[in-house]
């Protein structure tokens, strides 16, 4: 009777937790490196010129696939996630979200966490908690639901968002990749008018044709630069398969719930039968 319990019980408690669990819609790009132009005069001149570069703050040899680690480790950052919260005011989708309504697409907020017609949050104050959840909360939050992979053989890039409402997902994802095309887009264009800048001043210092030569080349790939960057909304990735709104749920595995909850009660009755039985 008591393994017969226990065994009851426990399939009772995983189907209780399998139906109250909501379900996770999960909405992916997939991205290819954009090539970058000009890539053979800067090739040339960091052969010839990486040293005096180097001293102007000139980055000839970051290009292609440096690039693109670059942006997918930045995407990963502390700094890019906090701005990409805040610029799209994502805090209370990501923090205080409990449920989505299929039938009116909104979603269902926690409110003993957040209140959505006044805008408040109403988290219990503790030492290290604030009604409002911390930047670093969000952060670590918001690392869990994203997903990067990267194709070693194609150098395919897959990003993936997880939510509990489908069109979330699908729209942080297009915002990731707009965001990060355009924050690599900015740092380029900032250095290159940074590196312009010096190397002008070292123009008009300077007599010797042969450095004149050299600078006017670094200049030029500069100008280059920052003229691509303007006229390239996708600068880093392009987009091969972009994100749609998932129509079906991508977890939780109900089914498998149940069955794991039988199995392990099982187990567990069989084992508390055979101990008294033994003893």
């Amino acid at each position: 009777m008591v393994g017969g319990s226990y065994n009851h019980n426990i399939y009772f408690l995983a189907v209780v937790y399998a139906i109250n669990q909501p379900n996770i819609y999960k909405a992916e790009a997939l991205l290819a490196p954009a090539e970058s132009k000009g890539n053979g005069g800067l090739a040339g001149l960091a052969g010839q010129f990486g040293g005096l570069a180097s001293l102007a703050g000139v980055n000839l040899g970051a290009q292609g696939g440096n690039k693109t680690q670059l942006a997918l480790e930045v995407m990963k950052s502390r700094k890019f996630t906090s701005e990409f919260i805040e610029e799209h005011k994502l805090m209370p989708d990501l923090m205080a979200a409990k449920g989505w309504d299929p039938k009116s697409g909104t979603l269902v907020y926690d409110e003993a966490l957040y209140n959505p017609k006044s805008k408040e949050w109403m988290r219990e104050v503790t030492l290290f908690r604030e009604p409002k959840p911390s930047m670093q909360e969000a952060y670590k939050a918001f690392r869990k639901i994203l997903t990067i992979n990267t194709n070693k053989d194609t150098g395919m890039v897959t990003i993936s968002i997880e939510h509990i409402s489908p069109s979330i997902a699908k729209r942080w994802v297009d915002w990731l990749v707009e965001d990060i095309n355009q924050s690599m887009k900015e740092r380029d264009v900032l250095e290159a008018n940074q590196s312009t800048e010096f190397l002008t001043k070292q123009l008009e210092s300077t007599n010797v044709a042969d450095i004149r030569s050299v600078l006017y080349n670094l200049i030029e790939e500069q100008a280059k630069t920052i003229m691509f960057a303007n006229v390239r909304d996708e600068y880093v990735f392009k987009t091969i398969d972009p994100a749609l709104v998932p129509e079906s749920k991508d977890r939780p595995h109900r089914g498998l719930i149940i069955l794991l909850g039988f199995i392990f009660g099982l187990t567990l009755s069989l084992t508390s039968i055979f101990i008294r039985s033994y003893f």
